[in-house]
């Protein structure tokens, strides 16, 4: 089961300690499969493999226009998360999806975890579906990481969902943008994931309208039950996600309950 919780917007500073928290918490085997689905405020990016040349705008343009820059662990190059995006970061365990088919009589023994590569084109079709619930043909291109647009006569193959993730000890982190309502001007200040030759769009774009980021979310989370074959649990709030067993108490980290801004240091 994943459980799917929408967190509204986060700056990128608290959006990583709640992933370190969690994905902590995971490795622990205290929570389940989480899949976070938020806003950032406007920030740049820079993964493992990012070159500070690919930030093509300057410090100052950066202040003028609000946008923080910051560096993590994840793959990949530079990208942009903004208001109008939907983040998707889903901390998971990929030794599960083995042990259920263990169970099943559906796998060897001796076979391994899901590995990176696969995990990573199982996010592409969740956002593959997921434009096409919208009536977005979309696709991936051989050798490249994400998800595009069919090119159409005078329209070019652009990219509307990047993907960029860690893994540790098998749990991840980190995860996907897909490019809702995004003010698409930001991407002019970098050359996104690296990439000169290919623009930048949005479901908004696409259709000519703006969507509903609720609808869109929705759309992902059915979609990440169906391409995991697993079971999709909705939370209201993270004390949903933390709440122990009946009868014993949980220290909620301080970190977490900010977010909420809850002064209570204690769950029954």
């Amino acid at each position: 089961m994943i459980s799917v919780l929408q967190l509204g917007t986060l700056d990128y500073a608290t959006g990583l300690r709640l992933q370190k928290r969690l994905v902590e918490m995971r490795k622990e085997g205290s929570i389940g499969d989480v899949l976070l689905l938020l806003e950032h405020a406007p920030v740049i990016t820079m993964g493992r493999n990012a070159k500070q040349k690919n930030i093509l705008a300057s410090p100052e343009m950066l202040a003028k226009r609000g946008v923080e820059v910051f560096e993590c662990d994840r793959g990949g190059d530079v990208t942009f998360h903004g208001p109008g995006q939907i983040v998707g970061y889903p901390i998971f365990d990929l030794r599960g999806a083995l042990r259920d088919e263990l169970r099943n009589g559906g796998a060897e023994e001796g076979r391994k975890m899901l590995g990176a590569v696969d995990y990573v084109r199982r996010l592409e079709e969740v956002l593959i579906r997921t434009c096409a619930d919208f009536q977005i043909p979309a696709h991936r291109v051989p050798g490249l990481t994400g998800v595009w647009t069919r090119p159409e006569e005078a329209v070019p193959e652009s990219k509307i969902a990047a993907i960029g993730v860690h893994i540790s000890r098998a749990v991840t982190s980190h995860g996907f943008a897909l490019n809702v309502n995004t003010d698409l001007s930001f991407f002019h200040l970098i050359v996104p994931c690296g990439i000169e030759t290919k623009p930048v769009t949005s479901i908004e774009k696409e259709l000519g309208k703006k969507a509903s980021l609720n609808e869109v979310a929705h759309s992902i989370s059915r979609n990440f039950g169906f391409v995991f074959e697993t079971q999709i649990l909705w939370l209201e709030n993270l004390d949903d996600l933390l709440a122990p067993k009946v009868g014993v108490p949980l220290q909620v980290p301080s970190e977490l309950r900010s977010i909420h801004q809850d002064d209570d240091t204690a769950r029954a």
